[in-house]
C-alpha cells in the first residue's frame, strides 16, 4: 500500500539542496550513508562537519515503528506527554505476542484470546494518537514496513533491533528504545552519536546454494558481534546491485548481530521494482528523479578506502552456504567447515528441527526458493528427516504463496505453517519435549541464536542459515551434510543429488492480499477513552521515576557481577516474559536472571552482604527498600542483541544506581542513560577483575560533572580495605540532565 506520499515527496525536494550543503562542508563526495544523515539534520545543524564515532547529533526521522511488546510501554510513555497526535507518521504491529505450537488454525484464535487486554489497549492508543495499527496475523514488523512504509534515502526509527532491516530499500533505518522513540513521536529531535563508517565492496554473484543469507553470515564472523558498534555498514559494488531487494533486507536485517547502527544499500533498479511491485510506483518514480542523491557518489565506489573507515570485501563468486553458531551469531562456518564447528562446542549433528521464517527471511522470494527446493525433493522420491516449520513475514507474503501453490508444497512436505508472525525467533515457541532439556541442534533462517532463546532449552545448540539450507538441514537430518558435495538416498534407495532452486525475485503474477490486517486511525481520537484496569497483570500505568538527588552515590551494593556474553535476553529475557511488557512490575521479575554470576558460575543466584543466596531480583529489590540501592557490574558488549528497553527500566525499577562494564552495546547504553541509570565504563578493563563478590560502592564525581569528565569508583571490600578505580563515560550536557531529571521523559515532560 502507498502511505505518506506527501511527506515522502516533500522530504525528496530539500534532498538536492542538503546534499549540496553536505558536499560543500566536507569538500569531496560523498557516501549514501552520509547524504541520507545529512538531509535529516535538525534544520541549522548541517552546517558543520561532525566527527565520527564521538559526537552526537540531532536528526528528525521521517518516520517510527513499533511491535507489540515493545510499544506497550513506549506508548504508555506517550500517552503521559500531554500529546493529541504523533507529530511524525507512526505505525503499531502485532507480531510478537503470538506463540507458536500447532500451527495457525490454532495459534492466532488462541493469540487472540489471551492477549485480549493488550491488543485492546494498543488499537484504542493508535486509533486515538493517529497510529496505523496492523492486527494479529498482519505479519512481521519488518516484513510489513518494507512492504508498505520504507522508501529510498529516509530515516526511520523502531523500538525493534531489527528496524534496520529497511535499510534493503536504501533507508537508514534505526533500533532505539521506546524513549527515543517518544522524543521523535513528540516532535523533538532525535538524538545519535554520529557514526563511523564500513564500506562492505560486493564483487561478482552469488552462484550455486549460496545465498544473500550467506553474505550477511560471512560478514558476521568477520566483523564479530562487536564490529559495528555506533557504525552504519554501507553496501556497495557490482554484487550489492545484483542482489534483490528483499536480498538486501536479509543482509540490513542481520547487521544488529554486528552490533551495527545500521545497514544500508544504494537506490538501484532491484529497489525500483520492489516498490512498483508493492503498489509503490510514485515512490519510484519520485526516487528515479533523484536517483543520484540516493545512492553514493561514483568516487566512493572507485576508491572506497578513502571514505569509510573501514572496507571489507567479499567476492560472490567464491562465497559458500554458511551454518553460524551455536549461541553466538558470529560463529561463521562454512558448511564445509561443520566438523570443526560442531567439535568446539560438543553439538550433535543430527538435525532436531528446521525453522524457516523471522524478519530476516520470511520474504515471497525466501518461500519460493524454499518451495523450489522442496518440488525438486518430492520429485526426486526425498522425504524430509526433521521437521520443517514455516512463520510467512506478512499476510501478503502468505496469501501470495498460496495462490501460486507454495504453500501445497510445504503442506505435502509435512511442514507445519505457523502464524505470519515472530513465533519461535522471538522465542514464542511451545515446543514440545523443550521442558526436557535435552541436548539437541537446530538450524533457523533467523537472525539470533542465543541459548534458550528460540525454545527456553539451554541446551539446544540453534544453527543459523539461509530458508534453503534449512529445508536442506531437514532433508538430510545432519549439519554435516554438504549439497556441493554430498548425496541422499530417496525411498526408492537410489542416490540422488540436490540441485540449487529456482529464485523468483517477486511474483510472476504479483502479490495480492484480500486483508493485509491494516486499520487506520480515527481521524479524531480526541474521544476516545484509554482504558487500564486496576487488577491488569497485564499493563500498568507508569509512575515518574524520582529525581537524583545531586549527591554522589555512597554505599550501595553490588548486585551481580556479570561474567560473558550478557545480552538484553540475559538481561530482560523474552518468551514467557513478553506478556508482561506492558507491566513493569511484574516483567521486573526477570531482570538479569539469565546473567551467570562471576563468582559461581550459576545463573540467578546471588550473595547478598549479609552472606545469604537470593534470586537476583529478589536482592535488588530488598536493597532499592533499604534505601541504598545496587550497582551491577558487567563484561565486554554488555547489552547486545535486542533494543528492549525493560533492560533497563527493570534495573531502574529495581533501584539500580549504576551498570559498570568493560564496554556496551549502543542501543543498551542509550537506553540507560534516558531511563536515568548511570552508563560507565572501566578506563582500565582489567579492574573489573577487582570486584568482589560482597562490595559496597560510592561513586563519585557526579557533582562535578562536565562531559569526558571522570568519575570514580571506590569499591569497599569486606576486609576492610579498598580500590579506587577511575570510570568513562559518554554522556553529554544533555543526556546528563535526563540524569538529574531522573529519566529523558520527565525532562519532556517538563519542557512541554
Amino acid at each position: 500500500m502507498l502511505f505518506n506520499l506527501d511527506m515522502i515527496q516533500s522530504h525528496y525536494a530539500k534532498i538536492p539542496g542538503r546534499v549540496a550543503v553536505a558536499r560543500k562542508e566536507l569538500g569531496r563526495p560523498l557516501t549514501l550513508a552520509e547524504k541520507i544523515l545529512y538531509t535529516h539534520l535538525v534544520e541549522g545543524a548541517e552546517n558543520r562537519t561532525y566527527k565520527r564515532g564521538a559526537d552526537f547529533a540531532e536528526f528528525h526521522p521521517d518516520r517510527v515503528a513499533m511491535q507489540d511488546a515493545t510499544a506497550q510501554m513506549a506508548l504508555l510513555q506517550f500517552t503521559t506527554a500531554g500529546k493529541p497526535r504523533t507529530a511524525v507518521p507512526s505505525s503499531v504491529h502485532c507480531d510478537h505476542l503470538i506463540t507458536a505450537k500447532e500451527g495457525v488454525e490454532k495459534d492466532l484464535p488462541f493469540a487472540l484470546e489471551e492477549n485480549k487486554e493488550v491488543y485492546s489497549f494498543l488499537e484504542s492508543v493508535a486509533a486515538k494518537y493517529g497510529i496505523d495499527f496492523w492486527r494479529p496475523g498482519a505479519g512481521i514488523i519488518h516484513q510489513v514496513v518494507l512492504e508498505n512504509y520504507a522508501f529510498p534515502g529516509g530515516m526511520m526509527i523502531g523500538t525493534d533491533s531489527h528496524t534496520v532491516n529497511a535499510g534493503g530499500l536504501g533507508m537508514i533505518a534505526i533500533g532505539v528504545g521506546g524513549a527515543d522513540a517518544v522524543d521523535a513521536m513528540v516532535g523533538l529531535p532525535w538524538e545519535l552519536k554520529y557514526p563511523k563508517l564500513i564500506g562492505v565492496k560486493l564483487t561478482g554473484s552469488l552462484k550455486g546454494f549460496a545465498t544473500a543469507k550467506d553474505i550477511i553470515l560471512k560478514l558476521a564472523g568477520i566483523l564479530t558481534v562487536k564490529g559495528g558498534t555506533n557504525a552504519i555498514v554501507e553496501y556497495f559494488g557490482e554484487g550489492a546491485r545484483a542482489l534483490s531487494a528483499t536480498g538486501k533486507a536479509t543482509i540490513a536485517n542481520m547487521g544488529a548481530e554486528v552490533g551495527a547502527t545500521c545497514s544500508t544499500f544504494s537506490y538501484d533498479a532491484s529497489m525500483a521494482r520492489y516498490l512498483r511491485a508493492t503498489d509503490r510506483e510514485a515512490i519510484a518514480d519520485a526516487a528515479d528523479k533523484i536517483a543520484e542523491h540516493l545512492r553514493c557518489d561514483a568516487e566512493v565506489e572507485a576508491t572506497p578506502e578513502k571514505f569509510f573507515d573501514r572496507v571489507v570485501e567479499i567476492n560472490l563468486d567464491e562465497l559458500k552456504p554458511y551454518y553460524n553458531g551455536p549461541f553466538s551469531p558470529d560463529r561463521a562456518y562454512a558448511v564445509s567447515n561443520m566438523k570443526e564447528s560442531l567439535r568446539e562446542n560438543n553439538s550433535t549433528d543430527v538435525v532436531s528441527a528446521s525453522l524457516i521464517g523471522s524478519c530476516t527471511n520470511s520474504s515471497y522470494e525466501d518461500l519460493y526458493q524454499a518451495a523450489s527446493l522442496i518440488k525438486q525433493a518430492l520429485g526426486k522420491g526425498l522425504q524430509p528427516k526433521a521437521p520443517l516449520i514455516i512463520n510467512p513475514g506478512s499476510e501478503q507474503v502468505r496469501y501470495t504463496a498460496e495462490r501460486d501453490g507454495l504453500i501445497d508444497l510445504f503442506k505435502q512436505f509435512g511442514a507445519t505453517l505457523m502464524t505470519n508472525a515472530c513465533g519461535p525467533c522471538i522465542g514464542m515457541w511451545d515446543r514440545l519435549g523443550a521442558d526436557k532439556k535435552e541436548k539437541n541442534s537446530i538450524v533457523h533462517s533467523f537472525n539470533r541464536n542465543f541459548a534458550k532463546r528460540a525454545d527456553g532449552n539451554p541446551n539446544t545448540h540453534a544453527f543459523v542459515a539461509s530458508p534453503q539450507m534449512a529445508v536442506i538441514a531437514a532433508l538430510s537430518g545432519s549439519l554435516l551434510f554438504n549439497p556441493d558435495t554430498d548425496t541422499l538416498v530417496n525411498s526408492a534407495g537410489e542416490t540422488v543429488r540436490l540441485n540449487p532452486p529456482e529464485t523468483s525475485e517477486l511474483p510472476v503474477q504479483g502479490f495480492e492480499v484480500k486483508d493485509a490486517g491494516y486499520q487506520a486511525p480515527a481521524n479524531d481520537g480526541s474521544a476516545i477513552q484509554i482504558n487500564i484496569a486496576k487488577n491488569s497483570k497485564r499493563l500498568q500505568a507508569l509512575i515518574p521515576f524520582i529525581a537524583w538527588d545531586g549527591k554522589d552515590i555512597q554505599a550501595a551494593h553490588l548486585l551481580i557481577k556479570a561474567k560473558g556474553k550478557c545480552t538484553t535476553d540475559h538481561i530482560s529475557m523474552a518468551g514467557p516474559w513478553l506478556k508482561y511488557r506492558g507491566h513493569l512490575e511484574n516483567i521486573s521479575g526477570n531482570m538479569l536472571i539469565g546473567a551467570v554470576n562471576a563468582f559461581s558460575g550459576e545463573t540467578n543466584k546471588v550473595k547478598s552482604s549479609d552472606g545469604n543466596i537470593y534470586e537476583v531480583p529478589v536482592l535488588a529489590k530488598a536493597y532499592r527498600d533499604q534505601g541504598a540501592g545496587s550497582i551491577v557490574i558487567g563484561d565486554e558488549n554488555y547489552g547486545e542483541g535486542s533494543s528492549r528497553e525493560h533492560a533497563a527500566m527493570e534495573p531502574r525499577f529495581l533501584g539500580v544506581k549504576a551498570v559498570i562494564v568493560k564496554s556496551f552495546a549502543r542501543i543498551h547504553e542509550t537506553n540507560l542513560k534516558k531511563q536515568g541509570i548511570l552508563a560507565l565504563t572501566f578506563v582500565t578493563p582489567t579492574d573489573y577483575d577487582k570486584i568482589q563478590e560482597t562490595d559496597v560502592f560510592d561513586i563519585l564525581g557526579l557533582t562535578q560533572f562536565a562531559p569526558g569528565s571522570p568519575f570514580t569508583l571506590v569499591a569497599h571490600h569486606t576486609d576492610g580495605s579498598k580500590d579506587n578505580i577511575a570510570l568513562g563515560h559518554t554522556y553529554n550536557g544533555q543526556q546528563w540532565e535526563w540524569f538529574k531529571a531522573g529519566s529523558a521523559l520527565n525532562l519532556i515532560r517538563q519542557s512541554l
